[in-house]
C-alpha cells in the first residue's frame, strides 16, 4: 500500500479490508548516524590507542543502544497515537449510533471524521506491528468520566468533548514528532494524520461557534473540566520574540500552537478510560 495516498482511500469501503502497510525500513540509517555521532564523542587523543577491533566494539555497541532507544521511542509514540486514535474512533462510533443525538445536517461530517479516525487506527496498528511490537489493547472507555459528562443524550456536550479530544490529538502528535523522526515512513504518515486532525478540531470548533484556531488557554467556550487540554496555549512568547506586541495577547499566541507531552495526553485520554 502508497502509505502518501492513505487518507485519499478512506471513503473506499475496500480501504478498511486490507492487511495494511508492509514491514517498515530498518534503522540501519540510524544506526549510521549512531556510529558518526560516536566518533565525535571519544575524547582527543584516546582514539589512537584504542585497537581497532575496540574501536568497532566501541561503535558498533553505541550504535545498537542509539538504535535501540529510538525505536523505544518511536513505538512508545505510536502506542500513545493509537490509544488516542481508539478514543476518537469508539467516540464517534457510538455518537453516530446513539438515536437522534446528531442532527441531520451534522450527521455527513461525524460520519467522515469517524471515517477517518478508523483509517488512522488501522495504519497505526499496522505500523506497529511493522516495528515487531504488539499493538495496544483498546482500552474500554468510559465516555462519561465517571458520570461527569452525558455526551451520547446531550449533543452540546458531545460537540464539547469532540472539540477536546481533536484539540488533544493536535497537540499531542505535534509532541511526538521527535520520537517519529527516525523513521521516515512513519514521520510523512504522522504529520499528514497531524493534519487532518487539525482540520477536525478547527471544523468542530466552528460548529460550537468558536474561532477554527485556539486563542489562549481555554479553549474557547470550553467548561473547566477540560481546561487541561489547553494549558500553556496562552504562550506568546517564540524564540524570544514577544508575540503580542503587534496584535495583543489572544492573537500572538494563537499564531503558535503549542505541544502536550506523552503524560499530559496520557492523562487527559485516562480520565475517559474505565
Amino acid at each position: 500500500m502508497n502509505l502518501l495516498k492513505i487518507l485519499d482511500q478512506l471513503s473506499d469501503d475496500k480501504f478498511f479490508n486490507t492487511d495494511g502497510v508492509t514491514r517498515k525500513d530498518s534503522f540501519s540509517q540510524l544506526a549510521n548516524i549512531g556510529k558518526k555521532a560516536a566518533l565525535f564523542g571519544i575524547p582527543v587523543g584516546l582514539s589512537s590507542y584504542m585497537s581497532t577491533d575496540a574501536k568497532a566494539g566501541s561503535l558498533e555497541s553505541t550504535a545498537k543502544f542509539a538504535s535501540a532507544s529510538a525505536q523505544s521511542a518511536l513505538t512508545d509514540a505510536l502506542q500513545l497515537a493509537l490509544t488516542l486514535e481508539y478514543l476518537e474512533a469508539e467516540y464517534y462510533v457510538k455518537g453516530l449510533a446513539a438515536s437522534g443525538l446528531i442532527p441531520s445536517a451534522d450527521r455527513t461530517v461525524f460520519g467522515q471524521i469517524s471515517k477517518h479516525e478508523s483509517a488512522h487506527v488501522t495504519y497505526l496498528t499496522a505500523a506497529i506491528k511493522s516495528l515487531g511490537e504488539t499493538p495496544v489493547s483498546k482500552p474500554t472507555f468510559d465516555f462519561t468520566a465517571g458520570g461527569n459528562f452525558q455526551p451520547f443524550t446531550d449533543y452540546p456536550t458531545f460537540l464539547t468533548l469532540a472539540q477536546a479530544f481533536e484539540d488533544t490529538g493536535v497537540r499531542a502528535y505535534k509532541g511526538q514528532a521527535g520520537n517519529v523522526a527516525s523513521n521516515k515512513d512513519v514521520l510523512t504518515v504522522a504529520l499528514q494524520i497531524h493534519s487532518v486532525e487539525a482540520r477536525h478540531a478547527s471544523q468542530v470548533r466552528r460548529m460550537r461557534g468558536n474561532k477554527g484556531w485556539i486563542e489562549g488557554n481555554v479553549g474557547g467556550n470550553m467548561p473547566a473540566a477540560t481546561y487541561a487540554v489547553y494549558a500553556g496555549e496562552d504562550n506568546v512568547i517564540q524564540a524570544g520574540f514577544d508575540t503580542s506586541k503587534l496584535f495583543g495577547a489572544a492573537a500572538g499566541s494563537a499564531s503558535f500552537d503549542e505541544t502536550i507531552t506523552g503524560d499530559v495526553a496520557k492523562m487527559i485520554a485516562g480520565t475517559f478510560i474505565a
